[in-house]
């Protein structure tokens, strides 16, 4: 097996591939990549048991065959070499030998029969969505997703399908985001399945921000997203998501409209002297300002007002600083609207501009 490729060539598909790969293994195996060459097309692909990854590229001078070798050493040598070196990559017994110019280096290999994979089953339903769309829609709600939570359902992203509509869903209990975009895919039968938190994660990264289209394949315990770059798939996490309707408020008779980022630097310079614990912050809604307010064990204390278009009875909250900064940093436009009932029920943020974004904070008391 050997192959000649460009610095250039490499470099990309593998970030692609070994963005994947654990630091820490209890498979020796999955610190690896496995390295396949068919007719001048090179293959990496990466695994961690729950998520694959696949890549190619074409090559020179290729001869068949495969192999693995370490992900992060591979990846570190081709990016330590000189942006015009050329890569010869050649196989013999275990050693796999790497020549750019003067400097070779040897790794040692693991057989490729030991490498796991994926499966997945034929019976699945197929739609496309424009990467950036996806991209963006990705971004605006991950932020909500759960970390580590024992309600492990949580600890990930819902795609839901309803007709030709997707949505997007991530909630910690304490905060929920969701972003709407339309697909290809023209359905009678609601779909929904919970991508894990590292996948979301991941395909974040990967997604190019462009137009080109990514096919979405949906099993019953898989994802898999497919792209002229690469083929990502990832289980899925078996659970019975909340009811998000049932969170989203309705009714708010009391709604602020503002500018976006002066809302988000208030917020930001309040929320220094903010309680480090519990990060809270008041906010008093009244005539057509909103004062900001912070204070610490210290007895240490921040106020900020900025000018806003209020309508509805004066009211004084409580919230979390960061749940509110996350959702206005996930707002596009100039403009954000605040909708809120009373003291004690959630607040809706949406920007003024893109109505298919909705972020709901849960109120705390001060």
């Amino acid at each position: 097996m050997k192959f000649t490729a460009s610095r250039e060539t490499l470099v990309r598909p593998l970030q692609m591939v070994s963005g994947i790969v654990e630091r820490r293994q209890t498979l020796p195996i999955l610190a690896n990549i496995l390295i396949k060459v068919t007719d001048g097309v090179l293959s990496l692909a990466s695994t961690d048991l729950e998520i694959e990854m696949r890549t190619e590229v074409t090559v020179d001078n290729a001869q068949n065959g495969e192999t693995t070798v370490p992900a992060r050493k591979f990846l570190d040598i081709c990016r330590s070499l000189a942006d015009e070196a050329v890569i010869e990559f050649s196989l013999s017994g275990e050693r796999a030998t790497l020549r750019a110019g003067k400097s070779r280096f040897v790794l040692s290999t693991l057989s490729s029969s030991e490498f796991p994979t994926i499966e997945v089953s034929k019976e699945a339903s197929r739609f496309t969505l424009p990467q950036r769309a996806l991209r963006t829609s990705i971004m605006k709600t991950q932020f909500a997703m759960a970390q580590q939570d024992v309600r492990y359902y949580l600890n990930g992203m819902l795609l839901e399908i309803r007709g030709n509509t997707v949505h997007l869903v991530a909630t910690d209990g304490h905060r929920l985001a969701l972003n709407k975009l339309g697909s290809s895919k023209q359905s009678d039968k609601d779909q929904s399945v919970i991508i894990p938190r590292k996948a979301v994660q991941e395909l974040s990264r990967l997604l190019a921000d462009s137009d080109a289209e990514a096919e979405i394949v949906l099993g019953s315990n898989f994802i898999q997203v497919n792209t002229p770059e690469m083929r990502f798939t990832s289980k899925l996490i078996d659970g019975r998501f909340p009811d998000y309707q049932n969170v989203i408020p309705s009714g708010g008779n009391r709604t602020a409209v503002c500018e976006r980022e002066p809302l988000r630097h208030a917020l930001t310079r309040v929320s220094i002297l903010s309680n480090e614990k519990y990060r809270g912050v008041r906010l008093r809604f009244g005539g057509d300002s909103l004062r900001i307010f912070a204070h610490n064990p210290e007895q240490e204390e921040a106020e900020e007002e900025i000018t806003v278009d209020f309508s509805g009875e004066d009211l004084e909250v409580g919230f979390n600083v960061t749940y509110l900064l996350d959702a206005l940093s996930a707002c596009s436009g100039d403009q954000a609207r605040l909708s809120l009932a009373d003291a004690n029920s959630s607040c809706l943020i949406q920007s003024v501009e893109d109505q298919d974004s909705k972020h709901i904070v849960m109120p705390i008391r001060l």
